[in-house]
């Protein structure tokens, strides 16, 4: 729905208006608002700041309408102003017009030209709305992503990755904030936002000190996937770090920090999951591998980082691991055997 501002003085204009305009304003496609001059209007403006247009007699007691045109444009700079005035007001107009007006209507007024240059202004305004939340848009974009990354999303070659999906040898590991879900039954949202945007930027340096990429945040959870050389070697030394970390960190809010964390590596399927519908696509990873890593956290207790039993063949010679023995997970016919990381 749009909200228009008609200022005028002249009484039966607001009766013509809603009866010209009644089908429209029955469809919820527009509504008014009227104001008898200038002060009434910048009064309506603030009490309806989401008024999209405003249609502004020239010639009002206590404030006329080049003085509300240049209040608006202080107000709300997103509003538009069309100005409607006699003939006789031709220099009055051209000075509305070089004051930001947008467009203008005489008097007597024809409606059907008046709906026109309504629906025409009507079309700016969105447009200009579209194109400032793009700006924003980009503006956040700017902030999460790097410089270079910006660069290739404008490349044909960044299109054409977005169609390629592959199989990959790569680590996954799944990191949980243990029992975050009761401090966010206590505590404020904005406590619990704070605390866990802490956390999760502690883990993340982690993780992009040892290569890694944040594939996703779930919750209180995050997924980061490790891809290249000595990549599961990685990936413990990322997991390694944040537990340590994670449990130096002091009691907040009554709540003392840990994390489980599970890791698996192998093949999986790497290209872009979501929907199209949506407009919404992660480029990420998926597969047994995937799923496995996410059940071993869920098997891991507080302060544990456990792996699979091939995983632990992998990297023996390098770290401290310790069996944990058989279970039986989650959509998994076999048992299979764990072991926890140590150091």
């Amino acid at each position: 729905m749009t909200k228009i501002l008609v200022a005028d003085d002249e009484e039966d204009l607001e009766i013509l208006i809603r009866q010209k305009f009644r089908q429209k304003i029955r469809e919820q496609q527009y509504e008014f608002v009227f104001a008898v001059n200038g002060n009434d209007a910048l009064a309506k403006m603030i009490e309806h700041p989401d008024v999209s247009i405003v249609l502004s007699d020239i010639n009002m007691p206590e404030m006329d309408g080049l003085t509300l045109l240049t209040k608006l444009g202080e107000l709300n700079p997103m509003t538009k102003t069309v100005m409607v005035s006699a003939y006789g007001d031709m220099d009055n107009i051209r000075t509305a017009m070089n004051l930001g007006a947008f467009d203008f209507v005489t008097k007597p007024i024809n409606f059907k030209d008046l709906e026109m240059t309504m629906e025409k202004t009507i079309h700016h305004v969105i447009q200009l709305k579209n194109t400032l939340n793009a700006i924003k848009e980009n503006n956040i974009l700017k902030m999460y992503v790097d410089k270079n990354v910006l660069n290739f999303m404008a490349t044909k070659e960044y299109e054409t990755s977005l169609e390629e999906n592959e199989t990959i040898e790569a680590s996954v590991a799944f990191i949980d904030i243990c029992g975050f879900t009761a401090i966010s039954e206590k505590e404020d949202p904005n406590t619990v936002v704070t605390l866990i945007n802490n956390y999760f930027d502690l883990m993340v340096k982690e993780i992009i000190a040892q290569d890694g990429i944040v594939d996703k945040f779930m919750g209180d959870c995050i997924m980061a996937v490790f891809k290249g050389d000595y990549n599961i070697d990685r990936a413990i030394d990322a997991c390694l770090s944040i537990r340590n970390k994670i449990n130096s960190l002091p009691s907040d809010h009554s709540f003392t920090p840990q994390v489980s964390i599970g890791i698996n590596s192998g093949e999986m399927i790497s290209g872009n999951i979501g929907s199209i519908t949506l407009k919404r696509l992660d480029y990420t990873v998926i597969g047994d591998t995937v799923n496995t890593a996410q059940r071993l956290q869920s098997a891991a207790e507080n302060g544990q980082i456990v792996i699979s039993e091939s995983c632990y063949e992998k990297v023996k010679q390098s770290f401290h691991c310790e069996k944990i023995g058989s279970k039986r997970l989650k959509n998994k016919e076999e048992e299979v055997i764990l072991y926890e990381v140590l150091s």
